[in-house]
C-alpha cells in the first residue's frame, strides 16, 4: 500500500493561541479517513495546510511524496465548507471553469451526476437551496480524478435520506487507489463507509486507529467513541 499523505510534527499557530500542536499522521491509498473533533479542535486549520491555503505552518506535508506547492495541488481535490461560488454563476460557467484549470476534471461525468440529483448546467448558484448547494461542491470535487481528496463539512445541510445517496454517489465516483479525508459532525451518517477515525483535541491527535480495530476493542460504535472521548 502506497503513502498518499503524510504530515510530520505538524503545527500551527494563530497569534499565541495554536491551532496545530505536533500533528504527526500517515493515510494510505485506498483508504476513507474521518477526521473529527468539537468546533475549534484545529480540524479546518489541518484541512487548509492539506489545500495549500495556509503556508506558515511548522512541520512538514507530502502529498503522493511531494511538499504542499504546485505538485500536490494537482492530486489534491478540496471541497470548503462554505460555497466558494458566486450567486450570479450559473452551473454550467462553473463546470467550465475547472475544465480549464484541472486536467483531470471529468465534465462530463460532472453534468450527468448532477443531472441525477436533478441540479441543471442553467441554474443559477443563488437560486439553489442549501442542500443542493452541498451536493454542487461534492459532485464538482469528486468529478476529478484526484489522489486525495478533502471533504470539509459538506453534508450540514443535506436531509438525512439524500445524504445516503450522496455518499453512494461519493463511493461510485471516488477511484479505487485514492484517499478521501472527510470531516464532519454527522459520524453516525457516514461510519459504515470509514476505513480509519482520527480525534482531533486542542490542535493535537488522541486517536487515530481502523475502525474495525475501536469497534473490536470496545465493542462500541464510533459515535459512543466520540463521545466517551470528547464528553
Amino acid at each position: 500500500m502506497s503513502t498518499i499523505l503524510e504530515c510530520k510534527g505538524l503545527s500551527h499557530s494563530y497569534g499565541k493561541k495554536k491551532a496545530l500542536d505536533d500533528v504527526s499522521f500517515t493515510i494510505g491509498s485506498g483508504k476513507i479517513v474521518g477526521l473529527f473533533g468539537p468546533n475549534g479542535s484545529g480540524k479546518t486549520t489541518l484541512i487548509k495546510i492539506l489545500a495549500g491555503m495556509i503556508h506558515d505552518e511548522n512541520g512538514t506535508v507530502s502529498i503522493c511524496g511531494n511538499p504542499v506547492g504546485i505538485k500536490s495541488k494537482a492530486v489534491v481535490s478540496y471541497s470548503p465548507d462554505i460555497m466558494p461560488y458566486r450567486n450570479d454563476r450559473k452551473i454550467a460557467d462553473i463546470l467550465e471553469s475547472y475544465a480549464l484549470m484541472f486536467e483531470d476534471f471529468d465534465r462530463k461525468e460532472a453534468e450527468e451526476v448532477l443531472e441525477e440529483l436533478e441540479i441543471h448546467s442553467d441554474d443559477l448558484v443563488g437560486k439553489l437551496s442549501k442542500g443542493n448547494s452541498e451536493k454542487l461542491q461534492i459532485i464538482i470535487a469528486m468529478s476529478r480524478k484526484a489522489k486525495l481528496y478533502i471533504l470539509d463539512e459538506p453534508f450540514s445541510g443535506i436531509d438525512p435520506v439524500a445524504r445516503e445517496n450522496i455518499v453512494k454517489t461519493i463511493l461510485r465516483m471516488m477511484p479505487e487507489d485514492s484517499s478521501l479525508l472527510l470531516s464532519t459532525h454527522l459520524i453516525g451518517d457516514i461510519e459504515q463507509i470509514l476505513d480509519e477515525a482520527i480525534f482531533l483535541k486542542d490542535g493535537k491527535i488522541v486517536l487515530h486507529k481502523p475502525v474495525d480495530e475501536m469497534r473490536d476493542e470496545k465493542g462500541q460504535s464510533l459515535s459512543d467513541e466520540y463521545m466517551e472521548e470528547f464528553r
